[in-house]
Order: structure tokens, then sequence, then C-alpha cells
């Protein structure tokens, strides 16, 4: 089924890239980012939609099949349902981008609006996800009504953080496809559904590697944000995973850290954040920064392995 799966994420990748030039479905780039981004300007964005379509169709298909099990069956449906409804909301925020290109008006999602969506969300999966993780999140917090709800909250707070780490790692060309997939490696045997990601990104991945024919857009970003939040509070220790996912997290803290420091002191710690386009700017060719920041992420994802007692 990965096959399959990386194969069909392929086909409609294709397909998607072929009528977005049609359409003029382009990526705007920001004319105060890196100079070497701007001959980007027009490529198809939102490629997420595609290779989620992918995700969905053979997920379907494996149970139709039972290629799910009755043990897992249920915390995968809520992983899926999780990262169609945080792709939704990036989703949304690619249709402005790529209307207000062409058309003009609203040019995305204000945070304002998009963190009461992703929280909304994150609610609603943590709510029936917290009852099933794979341990007590929160030792020593007691349940409410023999309900955890601290660890409810705890699961949503991970899952809205993970989103918007993982949409703040794109950028580069091949950046998220790749940390996506290693972060989500140490759980393949386990969750169908993560499996299903790996695949289904090998294949965006073909298109996206440098020089890109197309962007990822944030229906991906947040659907694999989902999708790893999800997997690693389910199925093994939603703690470990700012280890694995330690790009990610560099990257939203290089963002924060940016925005504090220039309101605070009218100085900026880095060149440009999120901190991928710092080292851009620094010299590093693209391809180096991503290079790099997987092999960064193939350590850590690593050491999360050993820490899992080298199994799932």
């Amino acid at each position: 089924m990965m096959v399959l799966a990386a194969l069909l994420s392929w086909f409609l990748l294709g397909l998607f890239i072929h009528y977005s030039k049609r359409f003029g479905w382009g990526q705007p780039v920001r004319q105060e980012g890196p100079q070497t981004h701007l001959v980007k300007e027009g490529t198809p964005t939102a490629g997420g939609v595609a290779f989620v379509l992918a995700l969905v169709l053979v997920f379907l298909a494996l149970l139709a099949f039972g290629g799910i099990g009755q043990a897992n069956l249920s915390r995968e449906v809520m992983i899926l349902l999780a990262a169609l409804g945080m792709g939704v909301v990036g989703g949304i925020d690619d249709f402005l981008k790529i209307r207000s290109r062409k058309f003009g008006g609203k040019k995305e999602l204000l945070a304002r609006e998009k963190f009461p969506l992703q929280l909304l969300v994150a609610l609603l999966f943590a709510g029936f996800a917290a009852p099933l993780a794979s341990h007590q999140l929160l030792p020593g917090f007691m349940s409410v009504g023999g309900y955890p709800i601290f660890d409810m909250l705890f699961i949503a707070f991970v899952m809205v953080g993970s989103v918007n780490a993982f949409n703040f790692t794109d950028g580069l060309d091949g950046l998220l496809a790749g940390v996506g997939m290693i972060v989500l490696l140490p759980l393949v045997a386990v969750s169908p559904i993560s499996a299903l990601m790996v695949a289904v990104l090998l294949g965006f991945l073909w298109f996206n590697a440098h020089p890109a024919r197309v962007f990822m857009g944030d229906m991906g970003s947040h659907a694999i944000g989902a999708v790893a939040a999800g997997a690693y509070a389910l199925y093994s220790d939603v703690w470990l995973l700012p280890i694995a996912a330690i790009i990610p997290v560099i990257a939203v803290l290089s963002v924060v850290i940016q925005v504090a420091s220039f309101k605070s002191r009218g100085k900026r710690v880095f060149r440009m954040t999120p901190i991928q386009h710092h080292f851009e700017l620094s010299g590093w060719p693209e391809t180096h920064v991503t290079l790099r920041f997987w092999v960064v992420t193939g350590i850590a994802t690593a050491l999360t392995w050993w820490l899992m007692g080298g199994r799932p």
C-alpha cells in the first residue's frame, strides 16, 4: 500500500501541476525575502491538496480491504480526521493566497482567524484521543470525573504547536517533505496513517526537489504536523516529538525570538526568520540548508528511536 500511495501521490501531483499552470495557480513570493527566491514567483502551490487526497484514497482502500486492525482503527481514523481538519484550515489560507495573486483581495488568514480554527480541531481530536493515549502524559495531575482533562488540554496544545512548527519549516525546496518523512519513520510499523504519509511525501518530493516544480502550501504542512502530533500521542510518547522534530521546534522558536527581540529592543537576532532563511542569507546555498536540516533531523529521530527502546 505504501508503493500505491507513493505512485498515486506522484500521479495526482503531476495532474495538479499541469492544471495549476493552465489556470495560473501560482505562488506569490515575498519581495523582502531571499533574492534567490524571486525566480520562484508563479510556481504552482497548494500541492498538499494532491498528496492529502492520495493519503485519504489509499487509507479508504485499506479500510475496505481490512488492512487496518480493529485494535488500531479508532486511533487511525482520529489521526486522519485531525489531519483533514487542520488541512482544511491550511487550505483556506492557500485558496486566499492563490486568489489574491490573480484577483487581489484578502491575501491570507490572519493569526487571530487561523488559531481559533486550529484550536477547535485540536480540542476535538484531543477530546477523543486523551483516553487512548499510550500512557498518562502529565503524571501527578488528577483526572476530572475519571476523564484525563489535563492530558486532553496538553495534547491539544501539542497538536496546535506541531501544526504551526511544521508550517514554519516550509519555504525551501524539499525541506519540509524530507523532515516530515524522517520524523514519522519510527512509527511506520505501528501506524498505517504515518506510513502512508511517508509514502505520499515521497511522491510529492519527486516534484518538490530543487528546483521545485510545485510547493506544498499550508494544507500539506498542516496535515503533516497533525499526523506527527497525533501519531506520537497515540502510539509513542508525545514528549518525544520535540526531539525528533527538532528542526520545526527551532524554526518556530526563531520566529518567537525574532519578534520578541524586535518589539522589546528594536533589534533582530536573525537576518530573517524562520531560521532556514537566516542560513540562506548567511551564504548557505538552499540545497545545503535542506540537506543539513535533514541530517540534523535524522540524528534527532535516531535518538528518539533509541529512547523508544529501539522499537516502535
